[in-house]
C-alpha cells in the first residue's frame, strides 16, 4: 500500500535549491548518492504531508475562472506572519503580501534555482495524520530511518 508522497522539484540550479531546503528551511536530509560531492543528491524529510486535488475551472460568485493543469507544492505552517518573519530573517524573499486564498492565508516565496512555491497557513480541515504541530523539523521525523 502507498505510505507517503515523494515530491520532485526540477531546478535549473539544483545546488542552490538543495541549499535552500537544507540551510534555509533546515529540513533533515539523507545523501542518496556515492559521488564525491555530498550535496549532489539530498533527499529531504518533509514530515507530515497531505494531497489535495483542485479543479482547473469553476464559477465563484458568477465569475468564471480557469487554471492550467499542473502540480504545486505548498509549504504549510501554523502562523504565516511568524513564518514570513522567520524566513525573511534567513534571507528568503516573498512575492507580494500574505493574503486569503480560499483555503488559508498564503504567500508565494522564492526558491533559488527553481519556481516559487506557496507557503500557507491553512484554514480548512486537516486529515488526522497532519494535525500535529511538529512540522518538518527534526522532532517530526524522529525515528524516520536514515534522516539526519
Amino acid at each position: 500500500m502507498i505510505t507517503s508522497v515523494h515530491m520532485l522539484v526540477y531546478a535549473d540550479d539544483p545546488a542552490a535549491t538543495r541549499e535552500f531546503f537544507k540551510d534555509v528551511l533546515r529540513w533533515p536530509f539523507v545523501n542518496d548518492d556515492d559521488s564525491s560531492d555530498p550535496s549532489d543528491w539530498l533527499i529531504f524529510g518533509c514530515g507530515r504531508s497531505e494531497l489535495g486535488v483542485h479543479p482547473t475551472a469553476g464559477d465563484q460568485d458568477g465569475s468564471i475562472w480557469t487554471e492550467p493543469r499542473h502540480h504545486e507544492i505548498s509549504l504549510m505552517c501554523n502562523d504565516i506572519a511568524a513564518t514570513v518573519t522567520e524566513l525573511s530573517g534567513r534571507g528568503v524573499t516573498f512575492r507580494g503580501e500574505a493574503q486569503e486564498m480560499g483555503f488559508g492565508i498564503g504567500v508565494r516565496l522564492a526558491v533559488p534555482g527553481a519556481d516559487a512555491c506557496c507557503s500557507t497557513s491553512p484554514t480548512t480541515s486537516r486529515p488526522s495524520s497532519s494535525e500535529s504541530d511538529e512540522g518538518c523539523g527534526p522532532a517530526a521525523l524522529a525515528g524516520v530511518s536514515g534522516l539526519s
